[in-house]
């Protein structure tokens, strides 16, 4: 076994046929790619920024070093170009969002290019990670690495310790990972038996080539519906089921409202991450270096969507401003 400070491995996943046991046992396996609501939901909730207005200042990025920031943020220049600053901020969130929703925690390394002077950051898999006494380690499996002009090369398995002053650590927050656990073992049973009822068609035979079939597939949808609507009553997901003969615009809007504020909850916390860890990965460049990224007026806030439910209730608002609203971020 090697052991050495090291930048981290790149490979996001490590191939199940090359881990031995003690490498099973410490390596956390990645999920089989979700099945069909799992798939849409981990879709819909982490597009946290979709706007459609690419105009709009969605963020303010202030910095009592705007050269560092700029390097820390890629080539983006605060305050000089707010279009490439809100592109940035929003593929950096949204990718975050997507590795907490999928993993639970998302991992960030800055490597420096001394001959460019630029800050590359890149991400990493959270697989073998863990911290332990405020450092960071890598457990790297043994692998193989194939050769176009030589032999293949099977590589040891390696710790590998990590700078820490280096590496971001983002975690989903615990209130949403405890709501988003219960919901997706339900959605995860549905998707298991989402066409169950298959099991329950009458075979032809010779004697009986057209058998009559007295299982109500009407019944066993409806019983899917309403098992999917429970699941998601939490989250607020809609299932994309946009039809208005069972569900009445007052629900629709409703609904929008609580998934809306779940999304929101989770961008501003993933801001806030990201505002400690860009500020003390940036003190290892600059000791007194601060950064913070803010949301403007121009992406939804929590307290206008609660304003927005109150108003709701008492038939205050109407069903197209929520719409509008909601449908800005």
């Amino acid at each position: 076994m090697k052991i050495s400070r090291a930048v981290p491995s790149n490979p996001h996943h490590f191939r199940d046929e090359e881990m031995g046991l003690i490498d099973s046992l410490i390596v956390k396996r990645e999920r089989q790619k979700p099945d069909f609501n799992r798939r849409m939901f981990d879709e819909d909730f982490a597009r946290l920024l979709h706007s459609t207005n690419r105009r709009c200042n969605l963020f303010e990025v202030t910095s009592n070093d705007d050269k560092l920031m700029e390097k820390l943020l890629g080539n983006v220049k605060p305050g000089y170009a707010p279009h490439s600053i809100d592109e940035t901020v929003r593929k950096l969130v949204e990718k975050i969002a997507q590795s907490l929703i999928w993993f639970g925690r998302a991992y960030y390394f800055l490597h420096d290019d001394t001959e460019q002077g630029k800050i590359h950051t890149t991400s990493f898999s959270s697989a073998g990670v863990a911290r332990l006494f405020g450092t960071h380690i890598q457990w790297v499996p043994k692998r193989k690495v194939n050769h176009w002009d030589r032999d293949n090369e099977e590589l040891p398995r390696e710790i590998r310790i990590l700078d820490s002053t280096k590496v971001m650590r983002f975690d989903m927050p615990t209130a949403t990972k405890r709501m988003l656990s219960v919901q997706n073992k339900t959605l995860a049973a549905l998707d298991k038996h989402q066409f169950g009822e298959t099991n329950f068609t009458s075979q032809a035979t010779h004697e009986n080539p057209n058998p009559t079939n007295h299982f109500d597939f009407r019944v066993w949808r409806d019983t899917q519906d309403r098992a999917l609507y429970r699941a998601t009553r939490n989250t607020g997901w809609n299932c994309r089921k946009y039809d208005t003969s069972i569900r009445s615009d007052f629900f629709v809007c409703h609904r929008l409202i609580r998934f809306r504020r779940n999304q929101v909850l989770l961008r501003d916390d993933i801001l806030k991450q990201l505002n400690r860890e860009l500020t003390r990965t940036g003190k290892a460049y600059k000791t007194k270096f601060s950064a913070e990224i803010s949301v403007t007026d121009e992406l939804p806030s929590i307290a206008r969507l609660n304003e927005l439910e109150v108003k709701l209730a008492r038939e205050e608002v109407g069903f197209s401003e929520i719409m509008d609203y909601c449908y800005k971020i």
